[in-house]
């Protein structure tokens, strides 16, 4: 029996593509759970899978394997009807604030269209007061009600598409990479609005960055991914506290700091990147790892290292002192 407090669970999940020389593992082998009104960051640099793995649970992509349960019912086949309510409880922010909007929709008719096939709304004026209820929960304008993408900055570009997400009250919403395309001082807008949302609405968040330091700010847990595959997972601060994998702490080195007193060290990675077609069995970053050994040919499994704080590494007690 699931935990009620769980609104997803991914169990095992995989999603392969098919390339002429083979099996692209763009996601493969993934779990984990999200609760009612958290936030899970999912990090990692371009090309990990993260941003795949969000895609797939919302179904927009379909997966080779693995399960996506929401609410404790499974979803990851379902068709019709069960598909078309799943959606309505499960939204996504896309990255790219210009082109996820269409050029040829001003806001009103963005924000209508899944008003209009949701059904539940009768009549002209209840449709043009949810509309106007949406844009002043997301701080736009009424003036700009009528305005197309291209009269829009980035910043309110990204309102226009949080309030889309929004129009069918969901609890689940997959933010993907909202802010990378964004100006700083305007990340910093969308960043709070995302979390005022959430304290308000009781929303739980798939958030997809390769910014640690963004991810940190949101995030309640943190799965940094490599590869496809989940290498570490934990509280954000106990992340940050105890960095365990050697992947986790290239990534975390790479943060800029203000501290000229105490600079942080700079790991670089060295070596190839590990092709993520038809890739061997064992660890995916032995490749580029420091500390790699002949037991890193064996595949890597997420371990509990400390109290729910979980690594995928042979060697992570050894290199950190932990017996």
């Amino acid at each position: 029996m699931s935990d009620s407090n769980v609104l997803i669970e991914v169990r095992d999940l995989k999603k392969y593509f098919d390339v002429p020389s083979g099996k692209n593992h763009a996601v493969d082998g993934v779990s984990f759970t999200i609760n009612h009104g958290e936030t899970l960051g999912v990090a990692g640099e371009s090309g990990c899978g993260k941003s795949t793995l969000g895609r797939t649970i919302i179904r927009l992509q379909e997966a080779t394997d693995g399960q996506v349960l929401l609410n404790g019912e499974d979803i990851t086949h379902v068709r019709g009807k069960k598909l078309y309510k799943a959606r309505e409880k499960m939204q996504i922010v896309f990255q790219d604030p210009y082109s996820s909007l269409n050029p040829r929709m001003d806001i009103n008719s963005t924000i209508v269209e899944p008003l209009k096939r949701s059904g539940r709304f009768k009549g002209k004026g209840e449709l043009a007061d949810e509309i106007e209820r949406l844009m002043n929960l997301v701080g736009i304008d009424e003036r700009l009600r009528y305005s197309y993408p291209h009269e829009l900055d980035g910043g309110r570009r990204q309102r226009v598409g949080i309030a889309r997400a929004l129009a069918l009250n969901p609890e689940f919403i997959v933010c993907d990479e909202p802010v990378s395309a964004l100006d700083v001082s305007i990340q910093a807008q969308v960043l709070n609005l995302l979390m005022d949302l959430q304290d308000q609405l009781g929303l739980a968040y798939m958030f997809v960055t390769h910014d640690l330091s963004v991810v940190r700010h949101i995030s309640d847990h943190i799965l940094v991914m490599y590869l496809g595959q989940a290498v570490e997972k934990s509280e954000t601060e106990e992340l940050f506290k105890n960095t365990l994998h050697p992947y986790t702490k290239a990534l975390l080195s790479a943060i800029p700091s203000t501290d000229i007193d105490h600079p942080m060290q700079r790991i670089q990675l060295k070596g190839e990147i590990t092709s993520p077609v038809n890739p061997k069995k064992g660890c995916r970053f032995a490749a580029r790892c420091p500390y790699a050994c002949e037991q890193c040919e064996e595949p890597q499994t997420l371990e509990e290292i400390l109290p729910n704080h979980f690594v995928a590494c042979c060697r992570c007690g050894e290199i950190n002192g932990i017996t």
